[in-house]
């Protein structure tokens, strides 16, 4: 478009300089050049404004969290209990490398690059920050334990800081950026419950992906079944809590919102492994407190119970 308008501009400016005719090929170059110039104007137009549309960012946002979902937790949850987060190592460190850089947000870890790393000096090393923490100057990034001293560099090459979070490492990234506009639909200033279903129409999709996943338990063992590299990450509870607490919080006095989330609770609960039931049947129940507190008529209650 630009191009075209470019080249629409500077021959109206050589025909201003024209006595005589028009050269007849370069009039009509310029006539078509005009009409393209319109029309892809108008559909850019048209493309940003869909783009911008609540509902095509929520999917967008929702499609790149399962993708990432599936290449962070790639094992799909089976009959075997999930092994239980280890406990931190005993006694003090021999060594910490605090962050020497700029104060920044932790985007992704080298967990594999690590993990070879203690396996070649046979220590033990945990990860402090959590992928998405804002990890500040001089705040401790990673933990040594063991005899054999570790370069400084070796340690900090292996992790990636940058100014704002990214879904790269970080599902729960996902799960954020969706509560957020929920969050801001329910806002007084706006009160626009319908994007606020939207966003739960998501997080139900992402929930039931993660609830049917393995997740980590934080911990790398080497083939002798020692730990060799501890890190913290988000777990099912977590997961449940980032995505529905805020939401209700904020929806509280919304019958749509009571409603849709009864709806994602209720077909969790009946889709997913009983390992998984005990923090949707806790929020279920709060939200039952919730709608009992928040619409006294029994008629506007009746509503908000019925899924």
């Amino acid at each position: 478009a630009v191009f075209a308008l470019a080249g629409t501009a500077l021959f109206l400016a050589v025909l201003s300089r024209i006595s005589g005719l028009a050269p007849w090929i370069e009039l009509q170059i310029s006539i078509w050049s005009s009409l393209l110039c319109v029309c892809v104007v108008l559909y850019l137009v048209d493309h940003l404004a869909k783009s911008l549309r609540p509902i095509a960012i929520l999917t967008g946002v929702a499609s790149e969290g399962a993708e990432v979902i599936r290449s962070v937790y790639p094992q799909a949850l089976g009959e075997d209990e999930e092994p239980p987060a280890s406990p931190p190592p005993v006694g003090s460190a021999s060594q910490v490398i605090n962050h020497s850089g700029q104060s920044s947000v932790l985007l992704a870890v080298n967990t594999e690059g690590l993990f070879q790393l203690a396996l070649r000096s046979r220590v033990v090393l945990e990860i402090v920050p959590q992928v998405g923490d804002f990890v500040v100057h001089g705040a401790e990034l990673i933990r040594v334990y063991g005899d054999a001293p570790i370069a400084a560099r070796q340690l900090q090459e292996a992790f990636a800081l940058g100014a704002e979070r990214t879904l790269e490492q970080d599902p729960a990234f996902a799960f954020r950026i969706i509560v957020d506009i929920a969050s801001k639909a329910l806002s007084p200033a706006i009160n626009d419950p319908t994007t606020g279903v939207l966003a739960l129409d998501q997080l139900h999709l992402l929930l039931r992906l993660v609830g049917m996943q393995r997740l980590n338990n934080g911990c790398v063992r080497d083939a002798e079944g020692q730990p060799r590299l501890l890190y913290r990450t988000p777990n099912w509870e977590d997961f449940v809590h980032l995505g529905l607490t805020e939401i209700r919080q904020y929806g509280a006095t919304s019958i749509q919102i009571a409603r849709r989330m009864r709806a994602l609770l209720e077909h969790l609960i009946k889709v997913l492994p009983a390992k998984r039931l005990a923090p949707l049947q806790e929020q279920l129940e709060l939200l039952k407190r919730s709608v009992a507190r928040s619409f006294p008529d029994p008629e506007d209650r009746l509503q908000a119970e019925v899924s």
